[in-house]
């Protein structure tokens, strides 16, 4: 009789919450206790603490990582008709922060080895009405800091970081959330760092900008029913902060065996590469973090790569065949989405940008999961390059 292969989802919570369930029930009665549910002690001392794991000295919490892009654009003094520069290789909530402040996004291009901001490309479209560039530290790595910050300061630009999927990251001595003005972080669940709903923080060694930015997530309120600023209600509720409080002391643990997976991922897939089968590349070191872990299935040859056997889509099917959750992020660039026809983009404007979201495929990755998950994972990937033409008809 034939075995069934073990199922393995894409994200499993569980293994970092069963060991400090505890800790948990516990924060969330303090919390009932005290019952300052909306900008309660929780949120201050989660504020303070993440801030000081950032390198940053102050943090602001927010309802999600979306509005700590908008809300934290706005208090770094970006609006109307600035013209904002970021990777069409992006969750479009990077590109909805930068609108939602009034602001014109120009978009650019991708690095092919890392999937990262090509900064040579945001150099190349700088004008004089450029007032930001933000880099989104993508997959858990950081886009370069020092050629960052010296592009910024060859033409005064700001830099605020897109650090949604970069909690605890490091490259060339910063950590993500300490190379420019301020930095925006998601806790959505399924985060290096998550809450167990929505939740998001913008850091800044600003004290003028953390000042605005209490005021703006809470209606434009510096104190109670005094309106200086157009604000909005984004304020991180004290619940998902005392839960946050509770798993930031173990983020580094988690990080670290985010990273031992990623390696076991990577020795498997050695003797891949030659079938065009390839990890997106990484810069950092032990500073990447690896909120995803991201294979590129080569089809199209713009650098002269070997075409692999077998397209994405088909080894993403069979995959799920063996009963292993993948994901793709992105299968669809910003500039190509319909919602923003409007910004004047076409199909061929960012070939790298295109072409990886033909091509990539996240495969599991989460503090739990096991040496022997990876090989099942590796396995199924090899079973399908071995029969490539017979998986391909049938996906």
């Amino acid at each position: 009789m034939q075995s069934i292969p073990t199922a393995i989802p894409f994200v499993d919570l569980t293994p970092q919450h069963q060991p400090i369930q505890a800790q948990i029930d516990r924060a969330i009665r303090t919390v009932m206790e005290r019952g300052d549910y909306v900008l309660g002690q929780a949120v201050v001392e989660f504020e303070q603490a993440f801030a000081a794991a950032c390198g940053a000295s102050f943090g602001v919490g927010v309802a999600c990582g979306t509005d700590a892009i908008a809300l934290g654009l706005q208090a770094c003094g970006i609006g109307n008709g600035d013209e904002v520069i970021l990777p069409a290789n992006t969750f479009v909530a990077t590109l909805i922060g930068v609108l939602r402040t009034g602001a014109i996004p120009i978009l650019v291009d991708c690095d092919p080895k890392t999937a990262l901001l090509d900064l040579v490309a945001a150099e190349n479209v700088i004008t004089p009405r450029t007032r930001a560039i933000v880099p989104v530290h993508l997959y858990g790595q950081m886009v370069s800091p020092t050629l960052l910050r010296d592009l910024a300061n060859t033409y005064g630009l700001l830099i605020f970081e897109d650090a949604a999927q970069a909690h605890l990251a490091q490259r060339e001595g910063y950590k993500a959330g300490s190379v420019g003005m301020a930095a925006a972080f998601s806790f959505y669940p399924s985060k290096n760092l998550g809450a167990l709903g929505d939740g998001g923080m913008v850091v800044t060694q600003d004290e003028a900008i953390a000042t605005k930015l209490r005021s703006l997530r809470n209606y434009g309120a510096p104190r109670k029913y005094f309106h200086t600023d157009y604000g909005t209600n984004s304020r991180l509720d004290s619940m998902q902060a005392a839960v946050l409080g509770v798993k930031l002391p173990y983020l580094n643990e988690w990080n670290r065996d985010r990273r031992q997976i990623a390696e076991q991922y990577n020795a498997l897939l050695k003797p891949l590469h030659s079938k065009g089968l390839l990890p997106i590349q990484n810069q950092s070191g032990k500073g990447h973090v690896y909120h995803l872990y991201v294979l590129r299935a080569f089809q199209n040859t713009l650098l002269g790569e070997t075409p692999c056997q077998i397209n994405r889509d088909a080894l993403q099917a069979h995959l799920d065949t063996q009963g292993i959750q993948t994901g793709i992020h992105y299968p669809l660039p910003c500039h190509l989405q319909p919602a923003f026809k409007n910004l004047g983009y076409r199909v061929g404007d960012f070939p790298i940008a295109e072409a990886l979201c033909q091509e990539i495929i996240s495969l599991p990755m989460y503090p739990g999961l096991t040496e022997e998950h990876v090989i099942q994972v590796m396995g199924a990937i090899e079973e399908a390059l071995a029969t490539p033409s017979a998986i391909q008809l049938s996906a």
